[in-house]
């Protein structure tokens, strides 16, 4: 089971380049707002589009997390773990599953909760938990194989992180 809860954060590494940050939003949530059924897993468990701005030149792939920060038994508990997509300004909602996806966008997902695919929010019972996307830019493809979790995604990435942004929001079966 992934563990991991902490966005990589610092200064590029031994390239001693300040990390830039991104802004990450989506059209179908606010920042630390609810997030739809259908973008979780009592819907249709859709990955839901997310826009980033801000990219700076010289990247050349991006990294997508996405974790549930209030796991009971392992907080930062990683749902998704997709690497070596270019660097765009949106992505797609829907995203299909398998270990290596060329259409709507090429990318790579490893293995999360959701086994080579987006799994969304899905607390048990009617808890409310607060989860993470985490966008990062690198100065590199990290070509890793699709059995990767997000771990090992982590480690290779340790040095070559350009920029990171996130976007939080909460889900809940029965919010208010």
């Amino acid at each position: 089971m992934e563990r991991s809860s902490r966005p990589l954060t610092g200064d590029g590494g031994e390239k001693g380049r300040p990390q830039g940050k991104l802004k990450v939003t989506s059209p179908s949530f606010q920042e630390g707002g609810w997030i739809p059924p259908r973008f979780c897993g009592y819907g249709d468990d859709l990955s839901p589009e997310l826009r980033i701005e801000g990219i700076e030149e010289g990247g050349v792939s991006m990294v997508i997390a996405l974790d549930d920060m209030d796991h009971p038994l392992f907080p930062g508990y990683n749902h998704w773990i997709a690497w070596d997509i270019l660097p765009v300004k949106v992505i797609p909602e829907g995203l299909p599953a398998g270990p290596q996806v060329e259409k709507p966008i090429p990318m790579r997902q490893g293995m999360g909760y959701g086994k080579h695919c987006y799994r969304g929010p899905k607390p048990p019972f009617n808890w409310n938990h607060t989860y993470r996307f985490t966008v990062y830019i690198l100065d590199l493809a990290l070509g890793l194989d699709p059995a990767a979790d997000k771990k090992a995604v982590e480690k290779a990435m340790e040095g070559h992180i350009l920029q990171t942004g996130t976007l939080t929001g909460k889900f809940q079966r029965r919010h208010p």
